[in-house]
Order: C-alpha cells, then structure tokens, then sequence
C-alpha cells in the first residue's frame, strides 16, 4: 500500500510540475511519515546518498566544461569541424554534430555542448538560410553524444549507484565506439534532411587553414586524453582528473588562448555553482527515494513482475528499455540512474548482460529523453536558444530520434560495440 502510495504521489507531484528534486522529497517524506519513520532517516539518506568521494569529479568536470565554453575551446573546435565537414551538403548540420562530438569529448556535459554549440551554430545557420527547427534539431541531438564520449560525470553517477564495483575508467572506454556511432548516425540523418531542403554547401578552404586550426584546437582536446588516459593507466583516480582537467583547462585559457580573465572564470564558477547544487540536490533527493522503494520492496515486485512477463532475455530487454524511455521523458537523468540502477541491475545481470554494457545501454537510453517533452532539458534549452517554439521542432524531429533508436537497439543487442574496447 505504502509503495502505490509513494509512487502515485510522485506522479502528480511531476504532473503538476513541481521540480523533480522536490517531488522525490515531498513525496518519500510523506510515506516516510505515514511509516512513522523517525524524521532523522530520511536526511541521513540524503546525506548519505551525497556522501560519495567519486561524486566529487561532478562539481569539478561541470566547472570545466564551463570553462571551456568561456575560454574559446568550443569555438576552435567548430572551426576544425567546419573545415572538415562544411563542404557537404547542408555542411554546417554536420559541422554541429562533428562539433559536438569533439566538445564532448573536452566537456562531458550535454548542458555546456547545447549552449556553447547552439550559441554559436544556430545563428549562423539561420544566417545561411537553414530552418530554425533544423538547426535546434541537429544541436540538441548532437548534444546528448557527450553523455556517451568520455569523460562523463554521468558515467561517474551510475558507478557510484551500482550495487557491484564498476571501472570509471571502463566506462568511459564503452562509451567510445556508441558515442561515435550515434554521432555518424545524426551525421547521415542531417545531410538526408539537408539534401530533401536543398540547404547550401560549404567550401574547403585548404590544407593549410585547416592544419592551422587544427592545431589551434589541439590543447583543448588534450584534455581529454589526459583524463582519459590519465585513469585507464592508473595515473589518477576520476575525481582527481576533474580537477586536473580545471587546471589545465585554466593554465591554457590563461596562459595559451589568452581568454581566461578574472570576470570570465567568476561567470563560469557561478554557473558551475548553480548546476552542481542542482544536481546534488536531485542526488541527496533520489538517494531517499531510491532507499524507500528499496524499504518498501520496490525492485523486488520490478524483477518479479518483469520475470511474469516473460524468461526470454529479449522481451525483458525490450521492456526495460520501454520502461527507461518513458521514466527519461518525465525526470531528469541523474535521479533516473540512482533510483533505477539498483533496480535493474540485478535483473539484467542474471540474464548475463555485463553491468559495463547495461551502464552504456542506459546512459544511451536516458539521453534520450534529455530531448523528449514534456521535461527534454536539453530540448527547450536549445529552443531558447534557436528562438523556436517546442512544438515547430517536435514536428520534424523524429528522423533524429529514428537515429537514435537504431542506435540504441545496436548497442543493446550487440555488447561487443561497448565491450570490445574494455576487453583489449
């Protein structure tokens, strides 16, 4: 009675549109209180759900990526995507996708890639003569792919949330091989949507320009392979490379691009201040929760009804993947992977799917619905920023959401394109 109880509350309490922090507060407080639970549990939950060393990396990787959208990083990176790409057709769809992979793989942060991407990107493409709803399309799908490409705070979040160890480091190698293929996809969706409108090509403009900015660009992606490299070899833990890579990120803003003064580092530490509070927040709430639909025996009916559907692997697959398709449409990513990891996990597991390859599956999955209403953050913030309204861009998004599902179900039946290169 107390598990209908809770889960109905938080299906109001989001329907409503009270912020997903406070909805999983409200709504466990209330059982809590209907439990007669003493009042100190459920902070000592919240408290203990954000009292995770590896957590730390989340503050210092989200003031990196913001840095890195401040300091130039992002626009060097657009320009050696625009020399590569931008002499296909509808060049500069593909120019936000190559460029939104590269920043992921700087930033991690689907938030800092659609506003550094889309602050740059969707005004020069209407300016070329690109419909805005294609522009929005084409930035805010490009933006899940740092999710995916390591590094990944996201990735950081499920390690922390497993109830088996899991390697960061073999996280992030996972990542590599589905963040790509899912960025070739939207690539061949944008030019597909970009011929059928008869939008223009770009030119190349030589060798040199390009070597040019390539090696422009090259400090910023350093970054990446520091951390990275830094934590398969055993060099640094994960929350030591977050603050690695805010060093260098400020010793090249600094030192090399010349681009980091006092004004801009307090703008991108404000903003850093106020997403990683942001997601703390969601993280203490989602841990109490998570800890009370444990209580109430949550995953156990999960598993059971899941298992009377159905023994084959495929079906359950199938259905979970349903389950987080729909749950990432309504709540944010970092509360879906504390409350669902646990819950999943176990199920997944005894069907023999390596934890590794089912944090992929998911990651993927949630990334998603980053850009499906009625929540999609990532959707209405590149709205904004395109000046576009919600509903011109869900008409003519679905050939990227059609690639993204492809995608998802490749990675999910085929474990080798997350575990090969874990495996080497």
């Amino acid at each position: 009675m107390e598990l209908i109880l809770l889960l109905i509350l938080l299906g109001i309490l989001l329907a409503m549109g009270v912020p997903v922090a406070f909805s999983l507060g409200i709504s466990s407080l209330v059982v809590f209180t209907v439990l007669a639970i003493p009042p100190i549990v459920p902070f000592q939950r919240m408290a203990a759900g954000m009292n995770v060393f590896a957590l730390m990396a989340i503050p210092f990787f989200v003031f990196a990526g913001e840095l890195m959208a401040r300091t130039g990083i992002a626009e060097r990176l657009i320009r050696v995507a625009d020399f590569a790409f931008g002499r296909v057709r509808g060049g500069l769809g593909q120019v936000d996708v190559g460029a939104s992979m590269l920043f992921g793989a700087v930033s991690g942060s689907a938030v800092a890639s659609v506003s550094a991407m889309g602050s740059t990107l969707i005004p020069m493409m209407k300016e070329k003569g690109y419909h805005a709803d294609y522009a929005v399309n084409v930035t805010v799908t490009a933006a899940i792919l740092g999710i995916l490409i390591p590094p990944s705070h996201n990735m950081i979040i499920y390690a922390a949330a497993s109830p088996v160890s899991i390697s960061v480091g073999d996280l992030f190698l996972a990542g590599i091989i589905p963040g790509v293929l899912a960025g070739a996809a939207l690539m061949f969706v944008a030019w597909v949507v970009a011929v059928k409108r008869g939008y223009p090509r770009g030119e190349f403009p030589g060798w040199s320009p390009f070597l040019k900015a390539l090696i422009s660009a090259i400090p910023g992606l350093i970054t990446a392979l520091i951390i990275v490299f830094g934590i398969i070899l055993g060099i640094f833990t994960p929350t030591e490379s977050s603050a690695i890579a805010v060093a260098y990120t400020i010793l090249i803003g600094v030192v090399l691009y010349k681009t980091l003064n006092w004004s801009v580092f307090m703008e991108a530490a404000a903003s850093a201040v106020k997403t990683t509070a942001m997601v703390m927040m969601i993280i203490a709430t989602a841990s109490m929760f998570g800890w009370l639909f444990a209580l109430l025996e949550g995953p156990q009916a999960l598993a059971n009804g899941l298992s009377s559907i159905s023994d084959n692997k495929t079906v359950i697959l199938l259905i979970i993947l349903l389950i987080l398709l729909i749950l990432g449409a309504f709540m944010d990513m970092a509360p879906l992977i504390i409350i669902m990891t646990p819950i999943f996990l176990p199920v997944v597991m005894e069907l023999g799917i390596d934890p590794v390859h089912f944090g992929i599956i998911m990651l993927l999955n949630l990334s998603i619905g980053l850009v499906t209403p009625p929540v999609g953050a990532i959707l209405f913030v590149g709205c904004a920023v395109g000046g576009v309204k919600p509903e011109e861009v869900i008409k003519t998004i679905w050939p990227f959401y059609l690639a993204l599902f492809t995608v998802l179900l490749l990675v999910t039946f085929i474990p080798a394109l997350s575990l090969w290169l874990p495996g080497l």
